[in-house]
């Protein structure tokens, strides 16, 4: 009595073979095959290996496509294009956090103008406060200078000489102090003219246009 048994390790070369068009069924089940069914195996078969193939099972029927590997080319642009991806997404979730913080910190666009103005009246106050120090700054220094008219041509005393270090130390880091604050004008009117717009785009009410920045302290708008 002869048996059947499955072929195993068996590699189908048919585009060798006139009139065979496709794979042979397998009594072993399942059949590997690259290069549209010319090359074939109840494994796969190593000219396979790095190619794009297809499964079969025992009647011939398409079980599977398995693409090609990627080349090293495709790997980067895909890693680029998921990294790109990745990037949009993490840029759309900041944007609406910022867009839930912005709603939940103003019921108004009044809400935003009284906003700008409390910050631009911090800055005045601090500027106030800066011009002050420096005034008295300047003062103590020409007092200083008075009395080292007694040491022409001569070494200051430690102490007087160190009280003008100091003065003048004071001064520049109030004039530094101030220099910038008189630039937060500039950037509290970028703030909130950006707030405005995006709460218009938010909500349906457009932005009127923003008055320039001040530079003087606001009053701020009286209930009616």
């Amino acid at each position: 009595m002869s048996i059947l048994k499955p072929l195993v390790g068996v590699v189908f070369l048919l585009g060798a073979v006139p009139g065979h068009a496709a794979a042979p069924p397998s009594t072993a089940g399942k059949m590997y095959c690259c290069e549209g069914g010319r090359i074939c195996g109840d494994s796969l078969p190593e000219l396979c290996r790095g190619r794009a193939y297809r499964i079969l099972d025992g009647g011939g029927n398409v079980i599977n496509d398995i693409p090609a590997p990627l080349t090293a080319q495709q790997k980067a642009e895909a890693a680029a294009e998921a990294l790109r991806k990745k990037e949009l997404e993490e840029h759309a979730r900041e944007q609406r956090r910022k867009d839930q913080a912005l709603l939940e910190t103003y019921t108004s666009l009044q809400d935003i103008d009284l906003a700008q103005a409390r910050a631009e009246m911090a800055v005045n106050a601090a500027i106030k406060e800066a011009e002050v120090r420096i005034a008295t700054a300047r003062k103590q220094r020409k007092k200083l200078e008075d009395e080292a008219e007694f040491y022409k041509n001569k070494a200051l005393p430690p102490e007087l000489a160190k009280g003008l270090r100091d003065v003048d130390h004071e001064i520049k880091t109030q004039q530094d102090l101030l220099d910038v604050k008189k630039g937060d004008f500039a950037s509290i009117k970028a703030k909130y003219d950006a707030d405005r717009k995006r709460y218009g785009e938010l909500t349906g009410r457009p932005a009127t246009t923003a008055a320039p920045a001040r530079t003087t302290p606001p009053v701020a708008p009286q209930p009616r």
